[in-house]
């Protein structure tokens, strides 16, 4: 595999991979599955997160003795997470267990069209207002997308492209796998305000747009959809 864009990371976490490895795996169920995808969620987002955000001083309080100290809170102030249904919502928990407070969830719907494999949009749930300052609390200076797959790309660029457009200020794409080839036009998108994070990356694409080897349709495997 050639050299990645710089915006690009790939977990080399050896857990991550054990547990990346458990999930390719066909025997491997549903009950499984949510768990392993959340797992490994919980792993990249450790990862990632502190690429994102830096602590910053809160407000004053007490411990139980009485002592005064100052808290810490995270900068930036304004962050959401963007799960792609249907199966970025495996990753959605994990993400917010390694926030030090819940964030707004903002779903994106999107699905690739059969024949051409370009990304269509059927949802879309972002409030209809332009972040001005991180004090503004309907807008996010950070966004963190959630897919466990990218691709052809096309999708999780499509998203880069819509957040950008929101008034995003910085998007974090956690993923599970990626193609090189999505990989690099999703990075391409937005690259100066994108970072996109792996636990693992696959040099090839089926002519239907299927990872090789991949972890097969991930939605269907986690919602027992095979075969619909």
């Amino acid at each position: 595999m050639s050299s990645l864009p710089l915006n690009v990371h790939v977990s080399k976490h050896p857990s991550l991979l054990a547990k990346l490895s458990q999930l390719r795996s066909k025997s491997t169920g549903a009950r499984d599955v949510k768990t392993l995808i959340h797992e490994i969620s919980l792993i990249l987002a450790s990862e990632a997160l502190p690429t994102a955000i830096a602590p910053a001083h809160g407000p004053k309080d007490q411990t139980p003795l009485g002592f005064e100290y100052t808290t810490t809170v995270v900068s930036p102030g304004t962050i959401c997470i963007v799960p792609i249904l249907r199966s970025g919502l495996g990753m959605v928990e994990a993400v917010q267990t390694m926030l030090p407070s819940p964030v707004p969830v903002h779903h994106l719907g999107m699905y690739r069209e059969m024949t051409t494999l370009d990304p269509v949009e059927y949802y879309n749930n972002l409030p209809h207002h332009i972040p001005t300052s991180d004090a503004d609390p309907s807008g996010s200076a950070l966004a963190i997308v959630v897919d466990p797959i990218v691709a052809t790309g096309g999708t999780c660029a499509a998203a880069i492209s819509t957040l950008r457009e929101w008034g995003a200020r910085h998007i974090l794409v956690l993923s599970v796998v990626g193609a090189e080839e999505g990989v690099r036009k999703a990075a391409g998108e937005w690259p100066e305000g994108t970072d996109l994070w792996f636990a693992g990356v696959d040099g090839e694409l089926t002519k239907e747009g299927m990872l090789k080897p991949g972890l097969g349709d991930v939605g269907d495997r986690l919602f027992l959809t095979i075969g619909k």
